[in-house]
């Protein structure tokens, strides 16, 4: 089997490259992992992996990564969405152009490799019901949700058309991430967590009765795994769907960050709020009812203590 993980070092990107690494039944050949920053020596130095550095919107860059013999891509490589307001050409070229070539290079091959897409819950916006269900329609208000949308409708038009198989998934807001924040407007709900849990302070930029739907990298993997393995039939002539999650305040992630390390460590979130951030926040749905994928077999993770227990064991042992 042979893998192409655009995003291969990012965060999510490396956590999929090393459970498929460890996964002896599938017989993989070969990943390649594309990305701006080469990826952590575990993965670097495995006969495996192949890592492609450069532009992830490099037409040439992304054919080295997706030969002929690809059997499968896994697309998560994005401008995040505060970065693709900010940077309206570099959001287009990243997050639009750049999975228009990929489904090219895949449809000139002619070989149907299955297709994962890392979509997003931003493709939702303006005026939505208390419950977001499978049926509403997409309606973003930002370009970072425009450019997911846009990439969920070409990817069940190319598999309309034969030319892949692919799949397009809704990730809610994942947390805990590790590393640093980033220019996501949604990276304080990581940093809340994982900056007090080693000791320094991290800024709230929303009101604690702020809602969010919220995932583990646990479950995100593991999901976005399902996705790949079901059979096309599975998906019948719609490829997208929103990830199961669990619905959480600001507030309550607090407390159940002072729940299992204490109230000294809580108190080192700050609540310093911030209009930019807000807006873009409060345009994003927090109640889902996700029949489809339940029915699909997708997982869930039960509520945010466990989220952050699994941090704590997966990055802070």
């Amino acid at each position: 089997m042979k893998i192409a993980i655009t995003g291969g070092a990012g965060f999510l990107g490396v956590k999929l490259a090393r459970s498929l690494l460890a996964d002896n039944a599938l017989g993989i050949e070969n990943v390649a992992l594309v990305d701006m920053v080469a990826p952590p020596a575990d993965l670097a130095e495995d006969s495996r992996v192949t890592a492609v550095t450069g532009d992830v919107a490099d037409e040439d860059l992304l054919a080295e990564a997706i030969r002929p013999d690809t059997d499968s891509v896994y697309h998560l490589a994005a401008v995040v969405s505060a970065g693709a307001e900010a940077d309206f050409d570099l959001g287009m070229r990243v997050n639009l152009d750049a999975t228009r070539t990929i489904l090219e290079i895949a449809r000139r091959h002619g070989n149907r490799p299955k297709l994962v897409f890392a979509s997003s819950c931003a493709a939702y916006g303006g005026e939505l019901p208390e419950v977001v269900t499978d049926n509403q329609q997409l309606t973003p208000q930002n370009s970072y949700g425009v450019q997911k949308a846009i990439g969920e409708l070409l990817i069940n038009d190319y598999s309309r058309k034969g030319f892949l198989d692919g799949r397009a998934l809704r990730y809610p807001t994942v947390v805990v991430r590790p590393g640093k924040p980033n220019k996501a407007a949604s990276t304080f709900a990581s940093s809340i967590i994982r900056e007090p849990l080693q000791g320094q302070e991290a800024i709230c930029p929303v009101a604690p009765e702020t809602e969010m739907w919220l995932a583990s990298p646990r479950t995100i993997v593991a999901n976005t795994r399902r996705a790949h393995d079901l059979p096309a039939e599975a998906w019948g002539p719609w490829r997208a769907v929103a990830l199961p999650g669990f619905t959480t305040t600001v507030g309550e992630m607090v407390r159940a960050l002072e729940a299992i390390a204490g109230p000294e460590v809580a108190a080192r979130v700050k609540w310093q709020r911030d209009p930019l951030i807000e807006k873009i926040v409060y345009g994003w749905p927090a109640r889902f009812e996700t029949a489809r994928a339940d029915a699909m077999g997708f997982h869930r993770d039960p509520g945010m203590e466990p989220v952050i227990k699994a941090f704590i064991e997966d990055e802070l042992s």
